[in-house]
């Protein structure tokens, strides 16, 4: 007995791993803060090197920066009632995170990252900019051919709903399990 216990404390023993739990809301918390600074700051150098109405060629044709503040939203659909966003946003920001609780995979921990970083983006700008609290203008600065012309956070929002659309029709769930793999395995046994 006591050379099996010696043997057992000779064995090196493996340092534990970071739990998954920790590392999802880390890829989480990683991504939303990363969509909303780079947003923020993206936002900033903007308004402070350009001039509303400024349209600056990048990869012309393909690209231009172009500074317009926004009043409503995509293609400045409902500019009177730009509260309505600012509600929706902020509506959106707690959903995603009363369901963080529920993450199991690394890729709905991106999205779901993406997503809340891109909400509070545009939600700090509807937020704090000219004209007034809850109505303010959004900074959009980034132009593609016959397109709308977005933001960071716009992109990351976007990109958010593509991963979360393709997670979905490959049936994997927020917790990270395969949706109808349950009931795979059940349909014979009735």
């Amino acid at each position: 007995m006591t050379d099996e216990l010696a043997a057992d404390a000779a064995r090196p023993v493996p340092p534990s791993p970071r739990p998954r739990r920790a590392v999802l809301l880390s890829l989480f918390a990683g991504f939303a803060v990363f969509a909303y600074v780079l947003d923020q700051l993206t936002k900033l150098w903007v308004t402070s090197t350009m001039v509303e109405g400024e349209r600056i060629p990048v990869l012309p044709p393909l690209l231009h920066w172009y500074f317009i503040r926004n009043s409503g939203a995509a293609f400045s659909i409902g500019e009177n009632v730009t509260w309505v966003f600012s509600i929706i946003m902020a509506g959106v920001a707690i959903a995603i995170l009363f369901q963080v609780r529920r993450l199991g995979s690394a890729w709905w921990s991106l999205a779901l990252g993406l997503l809340l970083g891109g909400a509070l983006g545009n939600l700090t700008d509807r937020l704090f900019r000219e004209p007034s609290f809850g109505m303010g203008h959004v900074v959009d600065f980034i132009q593609l051919p016959n397109f709308a012309i977005f933001n960071i956070a716009d992109s990351a929002v976007v990109s958010a709903v593509a991963i979360i659309c393709i997670l979905t029709i490959r049936g994997i769930a927020l917790d990270g399990t395969r949706l109808g793999s349950a009931h795979k395995d059940t349909a014979g046994h009735d």
